[in-house]
Order: structure tokens, then sequence, then C-alpha cells
């Protein structure tokens, strides 16, 4: 009998956080309010410089992402609430569970068990409970030149991302937490894993542009800019990047084309 009572309570408290992340995640791209964006840094390799750099960052220096999003949602005409708040945490001194390697459907169910929980134990939110979690991974790029991708949870509205702790490379480091935060809104990747490429035509910014190569931006989800048909580069900034109109419906920002 207190086995079957545990199991019920058990999956009475899994049920209620399946219900509460449903609606957050309804809410999140309802566009009725300003959306907080929560950035916790996280010294990502235990380094000297990855530490000063966390030290000297500043809420100034994620301003971009909030000026994309305001000037993309503009684009698709939506009103001044379709837009986000980025607020800056404490730097959290854990490191949240590493992406599986295998990632078989049961791990990645797992991984994403263990993320939520981990994530519920770090970084304070204030306010509504739909809220965006961005962990900020910082690597000392002299130590490590290529970083392993990032990963973001649209279910549970939170993401574990890679980045470089370096202000060299802040604009572009503001380009993967843009796209991961989009992840987290429903948007899906929109290039070729195996070579980074982007799809056309939903990973093009500018599909309809003649000729078509070489692109001026980068769809944001599709990560890169495409300049011939096997070759694209990392944008060096959000100014050199826009939101498509596939990904614009994924966020309910633009009604599905018939």
């Amino acid at each position: 009998m207190f086995k079957f009572i545990r199991i019920t309570v058990l999956l009475l408290i899994l049920l209620g956080v399946a219900a509460s992340a449903w609606r957050s995640q309804r809410t999140s791209v309802q566009w009725k309010y300003a959306l907080p964006v929560n950035l916790y840094p996280i010294n990502g390799d235990g380094s000297a410089a990855s530490d000063a750099y966390i030290r000297s960052l500043t809420r100034e220096d994620f301003s971009p992402i909030e000026a994309f999003m305001q000037e993309e949602a503009a684009r698709y005409g939506r009103g001044a609430m379709a837009s986000i708040e980025i607020r800056l945490g404490k730097p959290v001194d854990a490191l949240p569970p590493a992406t599986p390697s295998d990632r078989n459907a049961l791990n990645v169910i797992l991984w994403s068990l263990q993320m939520r929980w981990w994530a519920y134990r770090h970084g304070e939110t204030r306010g509504s409970n739909t809220q965006v979690k961005l962990y900020l991974l910082y690597f000392d790029p002299a130590r490590h030149p290529q970083l392993a991708h990032s990963t973001a949870l649209q279910k549970g509205l939170m993401g574990r991302v890679n980045v470089f702790a370096s202000p060299i490379m802040a604009k572009q480091n503001n380009v993967i937490i843009a796209h991961e935060f989009l992840h987290t809104l429903g948007a899906t990747d929109k290039y070729v894993l195996a070579t980074n490429q982007p799809l056309f035509p939903e990973g093009y910014a500018e599909p309809n542009l003649s000729p078509r190569l070489p692109q001026q931006f980068a769809e944001i989800m599709g990560g890169r800019t495409p300049l011939t048909a096997t070759e694209s580069e990392t944008p060096d900034s959000l100014r050199k990047a826009l939101i498509g109109a596939k990904t614009a419906q994924e966020i309910n920002w633009q009604a599905a084309q018939k």
C-alpha cells in the first residue's frame, strides 16, 4: 500500500510539472507581454580567464539580443509587447548535466528530466512562471578553439549554451544565445547537421534574392550566411541576422502560409 501511495504521489507531481511546463510553453509565444529571459553565466572550463570574463559581464553586453527581437518583431508587424526582457542573473557555480553522446530517444528524455531538475535548483527567477532560463557556459578560446553544440528545450523553456570567454567574441556569442533562445520558443534548426550548410529556402534570410548567392544576412535558425552552394560563414553579430518566415511562424509571429 505504501509503495502504491508513493508511486501515485510521484505521478501526480510529474503531471503537475508537465501541466505547468505546457502552460508556460503556450504563454511564451502569446506575446501579450515582454518575455523575461534569464541569463546565468557559468565557468565552463574552470579557467581563470573564464572567471575574469564572467566577472566583467553586464546586462548591456546582451542588449543587442533585445534589440534584435524588437526590430524583427516590428518587421513582422508585431506590437511592442512582442519583445523580451534580458535579465543577467548571478553566476552559477555548478555545471548543468552534460548532453548525452548517444542521443537516442531514451537518453535524450533522461537528460531532459535531469536538466529540468537541475534548473529548478539553480538560478532564481522573479514574477511569472513563464520565463526562459539560459545557462551560459563560458570557455577560454585559447584552450577551447571549438565548442560543442549548444542545446535548448522548448518543454521547460531552458537552454545550455556554450560560448567563448572573450570580448572579441561577445557579438558572435549573442548570435548563438539568440539562436538557442528561439529554440525554447519552438523554432527549429534550418541547416544540415553534417555540413552546417543552411537549408534552402527556410534557412535563407532572403530566399527570393536574385542572384540567390551570396546572401547578405544569416537566417538566425539557419545559423550561417550562405556564400556559395557549399560555403557559408557565421555572422559576426546580430546586425547580420534576420528571422525568416518559417521561424516567424514557429514562434507565432506570422500565420502559416497555405
